[in-house]
């Protein structure tokens, strides 16, 4: 049987997959980074089920990943913004992204491209140490207990 409730484990990876984890969650802030903020839009672009997308934008909104704001009343309708929080995900989604463009592309190339606007270029975004600078080779990464570890991770 599949764990559904992470929130007593001290493993950011799983606690982020227990709001992450599936497909369509992903694809709908995918489709929230790309400037799409409308139910309807979202549902069109994706072809996901009505009731589908209604779960994932609600716990998306419950999580605070993204905002649901009012844009008309008469009829009431909501777009979904992204939160602050949710622009924390541009990296995670972007890198994997960029592992399929490197990995499961069609012959011809992936199938965007990234411009940054400040420089005027497409890009490739990589992961850097926040400290030196120097692009992160996992194989030269290795993971110690942090503040938040419990004694017997520390051990």
């Amino acid at each position: 049987m599949e764990r559904a409730d992470y929130s007593d484990t001290n493993c950011s990876v799983a606690r982020t997959l227990a709001v992450m984890g599936d497909r369509w969650t992903m694809l709908v802030l995918r489709e929230a980074f790309f400037g799409v903020r409308r139910f309807e839009a979202m549902q069109r672009n994706l072809g996901i089920a009505r009731n589908v997308l209604t779960d994932r934008l609600h716990k998306l909104v419950e999580n605070g990943i993204l905002a649901r704001v009012l844009y008309q009343d008469r009829p009431e309708r909501h777009e979904y913004r992204l939160t602050e929080k949710g622009l924390g995900l541009y990296g995670p989604l972007i890198a994997l992204m960029r592992w399929g463009d490197e990995h499961l592309a069609e012959p011809e190339g992936p199938p965007l491209v990234l411009h940054h606007e400040r420089c005027g270029r497409d890009m490739a975004p990589t992961l850097t140490c926040s400290e030196c600078g120097e692009t992160i080779d996992p194989r030269e990464v290795r993971p110690l207990p942090g503040p938040g570890a419990r004694a017997h991770t520390r051990a």
